[in-house]
């Protein structure tokens, strides 16, 4: 089963949106996010609609951040993709008769929607800013371990 890995990618652009501090074309960000033009505008369309981003057209144009990133969490961003499934595991239902199988998916049901529960909940508690900010650091750090090296 493939993963989705449509919120990494999309938070990928939104950090290189962030730091460019203009617009980027959706070639620009297709190159970010491993992927195409095509796919870029179609997912950015529900970031629009959600007021995360906008978009201009011709000379200098393309996507720019179009919110404030400290009110705008992972969780924010999860929902204008269209909440994909976070769990790519699920249960057998090819016995639905059998009490064993009723126990088990019983069991693992409540399983995956705890943990289900825990990944939204952690994804409420960091914003696009706190993204930002660590990205920052990580290249600052970066860039003191390079002026070190003799």
């Amino acid at each position: 089963m493939k993963r989705d890995s449509r919120l990494s990618a999309v938070l990928h652009a939104l950090l290189h949106m962030a730091e460019r501090g203009q617009p980027m074309t959706s070639e620009e960000l297709a190159g970010c996010m491993m992927t195409n033009p095509v796919v870029v505008r179609r997912t950015m369309a529900g970031l629009r609609e959600a007021g995360f981003v906008r978009s201009a057209k011709g000379h200098g144009g393309g996507w720019e951040i179009a919110c404030d990133l400290s009110a705008v969490t992972l969780k924010d961003v999860y929902d204008a993709l269209g909440a994909p499934q976070l769990m790519a595991m699920g249960i057998h239902l090819e016995s639905p008769a059998c009490l064993v199988e009723q126990t088990v998916n019983r069991s693992l049901t409540t399983a995956f929607a705890e943990a289900e529960a825990l990944l939204i909940d952690r994804l409420r508690t960091v914003s696009l800013a706190q993204l930002a900010d660590d990205f920052r650091a990580h290249v600052a750090a970066h860039k003191r371990n390079l002026e070190r090296k003799p």
